[in-house]
């Protein structure tokens, strides 16, 4: 079967117990507005055309409602949906019209961790809006999983994604389209999410958003300095609901025909912060990173025959 790659990635959707009350925060400080909002969720938009970048549901456990990909059309999804099928993925239904705010026609399928994983087409959009300093997309979503590798190569069988470098044996960076990244993993405990970076236009757009968030008494809790792996710089927040937040911008953009993916040791300062502005990760920094226990959605999994 021709390999079909998952388009790019539009967002991500959280959930938890009492996420919606946090909507203020997004609006004022991070620098998103907010697009729609039901009994129970609620949707904010950055800059660009999508319908929303952040969802904010309600639930009973801290974790992903689900995260969020385009398809470039039809036909595109169904060849994604069967190849996944071929591939022995958790999908969850044949491709067809979503029912909520963003609209559109899509489907879809659990990851290896019980994540579930949305892909939409023909959905809403809005008119670019620049404003400076605002985030524009979610440039990445960074997930912790105890089968760092296992998972890792699912995504690049199921789904397409390409490998694009490492660091150290501790972390695997992959793409969908020229981005460095729009899932990276980290080998962890359990599953759970790590962060979910915004990406802003420029990089004194991105230092005017730390500007802004620490006017307002919301300081960096690692950063800002600039990544070896992607090249992006990067400045890490703490949500009121304690979900990690990254301001980012510039990442690296892949050449299919020369990139080769390589090793980034964890242990030179030099490749870990290019800027050597931020220094390493407190132990507090590491441990908000870990994240809380994310069972996922095994109840949606389709019933094996017996």
């Amino acid at each position: 079967m021709t390999e079909v790659r998952a388009g790019r990635l539009r967002g991500i959707v959280m959930r938890g117990p009492g996420l919606t009350a946090t909507v203020p925060f997004y609006e004022d400080m991070w620098g998103l507005s907010l697009a729609h909002r039901g009994d129970d969720a609620a949707y904010l938009r950055g800059t660009g055309s999508e319908p929303f970048l952040y969802g904010l549901k309600e639930g009973d456990v801290f974790g992903i409602e689900y995260v969020h990909f385009a398809m470039p059309d039809r036909s595109s999804m169904t060849l994604l949906h069967d190849q996944a099928v071929a591939e022995g993925a958790r999908v969850l239904g044949k491709p067809g019209e979503f029912d909520d705010y963003a609209g559109g026609w899509g489907f879809e399928m659990l990851d290896p961790d019980n994540r579930r994983l949305r892909f939409r087409c023909d959905a809403l959009e809005h008119g670019e809006a620049p404003e400076h300093a605002k985030p524009r997309k979610v440039s990445h979503v960074v997930l912790n999983s105890p089968d760092m590798d296992g998972v890792a190569d699912w995504y690049c069988r199921v789904l397409g994604f390409r490998v694009s470098d490492y660091s150290a044996d501790q972390m695997v960076f992959l793409r969908c389209d020229a981005e460095h990244h729009a899932i990276a993993l980290v080998r962890g405990q359990y599953p759970s999410v790590n962060h979910v970076a915004f990406e802003m236009p420029t990089i004194d757009e991105f230092m005017r958003g730390i500007g802004r968030m620490k006017q307002k008494g919301h300081v960096p809790t690692w950063g800002p300095g600039r990544h070896g792996p992607g090249n992006n710089p990067f400045a890490y927040f703490v949500s009121p609901s304690g979900f990690v937040i990254e301001f980012t911008s510039e990442v690296q953009q892949i050449d299919e025909t020369t990139h080769e993916a390589q090793v980034w040791p964890r242990d030179v300062p030099e490749l870990m912060d290019r800027w050597m502005t931020a220094g390493p990760p407190t132990a507090a920094q590491r441990a908000v990173m870990q994240g809380r226990p994310d069972p996922g959605w095994p109840e949606l999994a389709p019933v094996e025959p017996a």
